[in-house]
Parts: C-alpha cells; structure tokens; sequence
C-alpha cells in the first residue's frame, strides 16, 4: 500500500447548533436516492472509504438512508446516526481524523410481482460501494473532530467513481488482451428468466476455459466442470497467469507460479480435458447470487442450470449430460456446489465442496437459528455472554455478532448492506410486507424471527432438506459428496459441516457414502488435500487435485454408450 495523500482540508464553520453534525452536500440535478456511507480513520495509508471492515481492526463508519432528497439540502449526521464500531457520534473520541463519503446510489427496481424496490444495481465492480461506478465521493479530509463542539463540520462529494466498461477492468477487455484466449473465452448472457423477475434486462458473465487440443479436434465433444465463487472480473479458481512469474515482482512470485502451474498443466494435456467454467452473477444485494431460486435475489438457480449453461455446452461442444458434469468451490461457492448437487442431483455427479457456508442452521456461523433465542448473546440465570462471529485459528475473538450485524446496517438498511448476513438473509427468506427481504435477525437488537428460520427451514437448510428427502434424493447422492473444512474455520463454518456428517451418517436406504476431512486448527478456506502439505500449498492446487477425481468418478458411473472417449485424446 501507499501513503495516502491529503487532497483537501475540511472547512470548519461556527454555526448554532443542537447537537455535533456533519452536514454533506451532493451536486445533482434530480432528488437523491441511495444510502451515505461517512467514514472517520486514524490510518492513513489508504483511503477511508476502504478501511470499513467487520471485526475490531475497522474504522469508524456511520450511514444514512436517502430517499427522494432535495440535493440542494445538505445529507445530515448527527448524534442520531447509527455508527460502527462506535454507536455514535457522541462516542467518538475528540482528535484529529481523516474523513471521507461515499453516496451508494440506489436505482428503482420495478419487480415482476408488482413491488418496487430502490436497490444498488451492480455496475460491473461485483458490488463494492466504495468503488462502485456512478457513486459520489469526496477526496479525504483532515479533520480535528470534538463530539461536544458545536461547530458543523461541512463536506461536498465533487466526485464521481468512474465507470468500469472499456477498462482493463471490464471482463470484455480482459478476455481480449489475455495471451491465453485461445483456450479462455468470456461470455455475456441475457438471462430472460431473471430479467422477467427483474424487471429489466440482467446478464450473467461466464468465462470458459476450453480444454488442450479444443481447436483440433473438432468433433470431440466434453464434460463440464462449473466453479463456483464470489464475483472475480477475471478468471475465478486460479490465477491464468501464462507467462513464467517474475521472481522481483511485489509480494513474491508465489501466486504467480499457482497461476503459471494451473495454466501450465491445463494446456499441457496432464490434466482431464474438460470445459471449465466459472459464473459471475453478481445482483443488487450482494456480489454473488448462492445459484438458488430466491424470493428476493431471483430465479439464479434456474437460470444458471438451465438458461445458460445449456447454451454454453451447445456453443462450446460439453456433452450436456448429468453423468459429465460436476462443480466445486469454496465458501459461498462451497455452499452454492453442495447445493447445486442437492437440488440439481440428476444434472451434476459430483460436488467438492469446501470450507461451505452454513449448511445446517443450528451452526448459522456461531448462532443456532433454532434454539437460541437472541443472535447476539446467551443468557443464563445470572449472566450472559456475547455470541462470537469471527476467530483466530488460536480461538482469539476478532469479532462478535452485534458488531458485524451493525456493521452491515451502516451499509444499508433493509438488507441493502451487500454483505454478508444480508445477501443470506436475501436469498433464505421470503419476501417481506414492503418488498424488502423478512428480516431473520433484528440487526439492532439480535432479536431472531422464528417465523422466518421456519421458511429457511424449509427450504435452504441443505441438512434438513436432504434429510426430509433422503428417500428419493440419497440414491441420487451416492458418490456424490466430498466436503473439507478447517476445525479453525474463520466464522465457526465447520460446527455445521460437522452436524451434516452426523446426520448422512445416521442414513439408511442407502446409508451415505459422503466423505468429509477437516484441517485442525485451519482457517477459512481450507480445501483438504494431502496432510503432508501446508493448507496454502494444497489450496493453490486444488483444481489439479479434483478434476481427476471428477473425472475418475464420471467414467466409472457414465451410461452404456454414453462418449467416453472422444475427449480422451
């Protein structure tokens, strides 16, 4: 990083004054709709605008929801605002900070139900306010703040971030200038499914990596392995890196030489030839869509498994059959691949999933959605305890889940945060009285809606539902499963994997083969792999890792007369 430079100094003007407020103004020609991000930092090595983060280690964030606002009137915070890590205002230490905003611009969504929405589309950047393209900001400015002076400290977001398309950014730009496009292509596929819910027209991106010898034999015909992942503008499971890494370059050529090896053994023949793809399906609440069918995010389970993955296997010659497909990833694409498989059992034959996102909702992270009876603390008959959300792999609290909770309300209210607890809380719930996702968990108060858990309940909770429907779903399964976790896991994921294994343990007609490993004492996002290696070593092979075995399985379990061989050269 570098040592930022101070482009401005605010303006202190004495006013009469109430209370301590902050007055910001934006320059437009139509009323405000959106949500103000205002950030104070004692770091002055990036910008405050990316220094809001969920654990004790963050800055000083406040937000305020803007609806239909005269731009002439200034956006006001005051002793009022909600605050992360501290409250408010008030509880501000008096000090010299540097001080920044950033206007997250909300768009009218006009859903296929009738209600309408102000939401923050995605411009491309996978959903990250602070650089989203489109939203005003300011330069930094130094402040020296008192929360019990009366003076209005005053900012105006002259800026604008620009726009991604036609930058080195842009997906479309990348895939132009790769050296490797001979085998990696992107796609850019309207969806009619989720621009029907939408409203407007919404587009998936796809990039394709083709197997060696694509070109030449053209009437090879191949599996297809789906990745699954967060929003990436290039290339999700590795780095592409086709040139040798530059031993000099920052930070090491480590990375570089994971990407260079990925790209090495892919193009080399020492690898299955299969199409490998990864999807970006970032939407207005959060930078990846967990690829289900949801009440608020939208149809992206069908539209992903049946709109465009169809069309790529008919454009780039896939087998298009259950018996070749397989999909893995890890976190949310852990959640996503294991749920691909379990309600898509006849199109995939094979999951590797690691390090998922809660797949049962006693170990929703560290809260049990079913019997607790606040998210934030525990209760006894003479004390209580906060619930812990984010750890250290030595078990040292990094975070709770009233922080986290009031860290994404800053972001924005109604499950607009675009992060974490509010994309789950948008794809497992039903859609509220005004529109918005039925909030789960009081994001203030910890307060948890057992109304609500009752619909994930039912529909989302991977445990339950294949128990609910073991009879038909579990021969479906077999052979099916693999799941790794670190027993360290960052946010307390493998109390849930290790409730699954339980549970498939416990089956019978057919009794689960599923197979689990667990990292002791690893972090997020360990993937499994041989003991003898670091999680970091086997992390940056893990594409090598299980496409044999993903191949290996589809062979052994492929149809009489199914093509077995023409992508076997």
């Amino acid at each position: 990083m570098h040592r930022l430079a101070i482009a401005a100094v605010a303006v202190l003007t004495c006013v009469c004054a109430h209370a301590q407020r902050i007055e910001v103004s934006i320059p437009a020609s139509k009323p405000l709709n959106g949500h103000l991000v205002l950030v104070f930092s004692k770091n002055t090595e990036s910008e405050p605008r990316d220094q809001l983060e969920e654990n004790y280690l963050s800055s000083q964030g406040f937000g305020v929801d803007v609806v239909n606002q005269d731009p002439a009137k200034p956006i006001v915070v005051d002793a009022a605002t909600v605050g992360y890590p501290r409250k408010t205002l008030n509880d501000l230490d008096a000090g010299d900070y540097t001080v920044q905003a950033v206007f997250n611009v909300y768009e009218e969504f006009h859903l296929e139900n009738g209600k309408t929405l102000w939401l923050p589309p995605d411009k491309g950047e996978g959903q990250h306010w602070n650089h989203k393209p489109g939203n005003p900001y300011d330069a930094p400015v130094k402040v020296h703040f008192d929360p019990k002076s009366k003076t209005v400290l005053k900012l105006t977001l002259d800026k604008v971030i620009p726009p991604i398309e036609g930058t080195d950014e842009d997906p479309a730009v990348m895939a132009a200038k790769d050296p490797g496009a001979k085998w990696l292509k992107y796609e850019r596929f309207r969806s009619e499914k989720l621009s029907k819910f939408w409203g407007r027209d919404v587009y998936l991106g796809a990039w394709v990596l083709l197997p060696d010898g694509f070109d030449e034999h053209p009437d090879a015909h191949y599996p297809l392995v789906v990745y699954q992942d967060h929003y990436h503008a290039g290339f999700g499971p590795l780095p592409w890196v086709t040139t040798p890494p530059d031993p000099k370059a920052k930070g090491g050529p480590r990375r570089g030489s994971a990407g260079y090896r990925f790209y090495q053994d892919w193009t080399s023949g020492r690898l299955p030839r299969v199409i490998m793809i990864y999807v970006q399906n970032a939407n207005p609440y959060y930078d990846d869509s967990y690829v289900v069918d949801s009440a608020n995010v939208g149809p992206y389970g069908s539209a992903i498994n049946e709109e465009l993955i169809p069309f790529i296997e008919k454009k780039y010659r896939g087998l298009g059959q259950g018996w070749a497909r397989a999909t893995f990833g890890g976190s949310t694409g852990g959640w996503e691949a294991l749920a691909t498989q379990v309600f898509y059992p006849d199109m995939y034959n094979g999951t590797w999933a690691a390090c998922p996102d809660p797949v049962d909702f006693h170990g929703y992270q560290n809260i049990d959605l079913y019997n607790d009876a606040n998210a934030f603390v525990r209760k006894g008959d003479f004390g209580e305890i906060p619930i812990a959300a984010d750890r250290k792999p030595d078990g040292s609290i990094i975070a709770n889940t009233d922080a986290e909770f009031r860290f994404e309300y800053v972001l924005g209210t109604h499950g607009r945060s675009t992060e974490q607890w509010n994309i789950w809380q948008a794809v497992f719930s039903p859609q509220g009285a005004d529109g918005y996702p039925a909030q789960v968990i009081d994001p203030l108060t910890g307060e948890i809606d057992k109304q609500v858990v009752e619909y994930w309940h039912e529909h989302y909770d991977l445990n339950a539902y294949m128990q609910k429907n073991w009879a038909t779903l579990g021969p479906k399964l077999e052979g099916k499963l693999h799941l790794a976790v670190g027993d360290g896991d960052t946010y307390f994921l493998n109390n849930a994997v290790h409730d699954l294994q339980k549970s498939l343990e416990a089956t019978r007609n057919p009794h689960s083969d599923a197979q689990f490993q667990y990292g002791p004492g690893e972090p997020h996002c360990y993937t499994g792999g041989p003991a003898e290696y670091t999680m970091q070593e086997n992390n940056a092979n893990w594409p090598q890792r299980v496409l044999p075995q993903m191949v290996d399985h589809m062979l052994r379990t492929a149809p009489e007369g199914a093509d077995v061989k023409s992508w076997r050269y």
